[in-house]
């Protein structure tokens, strides 16, 4: 044991310590990126849905937030395939393609019956995926380049098959698809809501969703931990073509019409909105499924307060410029901490 230093009679005592911080002390909350990561686009969900409860006349009406609720479903089917996608650290261009494709499909075989088209379909969007995750996992190439192909390429073979033209839909049982409801509440809505419970469970109660998110922590110790890294970067991407194949039908059918040259279109952007704003970060490790369905709903009641105050619809898109700016700020501020 050390013994006490001497004290010189008549020097001043020695300086007191600083004293130790508080247990569990942290900065407050409105000073934390992870907060505001976590929670700010629930936040700003509630805001908007104030603000127009108050400013916006019959905005909180049953008529119109079904309606909300009906343009939201294609946007959050995709960006729950595509927060999958960015969980691995990856990103996925070519979702609005794979939708078009799907449109560009129904047409040709509804003559043989709703099941066939919807499986040809469906399967054209796995296609685009698996075409994506081989180019990834196998290939070696960068997502943002392997996908820009398809982005490309995907839309034009769309617009191959369809002839470069619109198609009517008159097969009631599609049509049914955009249109029905069950106990009040559109197929389309309760199709988005099952699926964002299934991705739900996937990331957080089984092994492949843990394997998602141990990839997109650290992929070089994934490989050395002995996971199936190509296996599960290639479903990964199959599963995020199929949820865009699924939004182009779910499209099609409320729009009555198969329109490969305009569905889509952009539609890569407002996923990685989604994702990005929910909490989502695009270093990957992490999968906010309930956050992406926030940041998909915040898209859309942002679009609709602005044109519903006569706002055109350039001030919505720059305004959601503004929203991801910040949302990625909020995630680097958090990871330099």
């Amino acid at each position: 044991m050390t013994p006490a230093p001497a004290t010189v009679p008549g020097a001043a005592a020695p300086a007191p310590a600083p004293p130790a911080p508080a247990a569990g002390s942290a900065r407050p909350w409105y000073r934390d990126p992870a907060w505001y990561q976590a929670y700010g686009v629930y936040v700003a969900v509630g805001a908007l849905l104030l603000f127009n409860a108050l400013f916006t006349d019959r905005f909180l009406t049953t008529d119109n937030l079904t309606t909300q609720l009906v343009q939201v479903a294609p946007i959050v089917i995709v960006a729950l395939g595509m927060a999958l996608v960015i969980g691995t650290e990856g990103v996925d261009l070519s979702v609005g393609s794979a939708m078009a494709l799907a449109a560009a499909l129904l047409p040709l075989y509804l003559g043989y019956g709703l099941v066939p088209a919807l499986v040809l379909a469906l399967l054209a969007g796995a296609v685009t995926g698996l075409v994506n995750g081989v180019l990834v996992s196998v290939v070696g190439l960068q997502p943002i380049v392997a996908t820009l192909a398809l982005f490309v390429g995907g839309r034009g073979l769309a617009l191959v098959l369809a002839d470069g033209q619109l198609k009517q839909i008159i097969n009631p049982d599609l049509l049914s698809l955009g249109t029905a409801s069950l106990l009040g509440v559109p197929v389309v809505v309760l199709i988005a809501a099952g699926l964002a419970l299934a991705v739900a469970f996937l990331v957080a109660r089984t092994t492949f969703g843990r394997q998602i998110v141990a990839i997109g922590g650290n992929r070089k110790a994934a490989v050395l931990a002995g996971l199936p890294v190509k296996r599960v970067l290639t479903g990964v991407y199959v599963l995020c073509g199929t949820f865009a194949a699924l939004a182009g039908i779910l499209a099609t059918a409320r729009l009555t019409a198969s329109d490969p040259s305009s569905l889509g279109t952009l539609m890569e952007l407002s996923a990685i909105t989604a994702v990005v704003v929910g909490g989502t970060p695009l270093s990957g490790g992490s999968v906010r499924v309930l956050g992406t369905v926030a940041g998909a709903v915040l898209m859309q009641l942002l679009r609709a307060t602005l044109v519903k105050h006569d706002l055109p619809d350039s001030t919505a898109q720059i305004a959601q410029a503004a929203i991801i700016v910040a949302a990625v700020y909020v995630a680097r501020e958090r990871r330099s901490r």
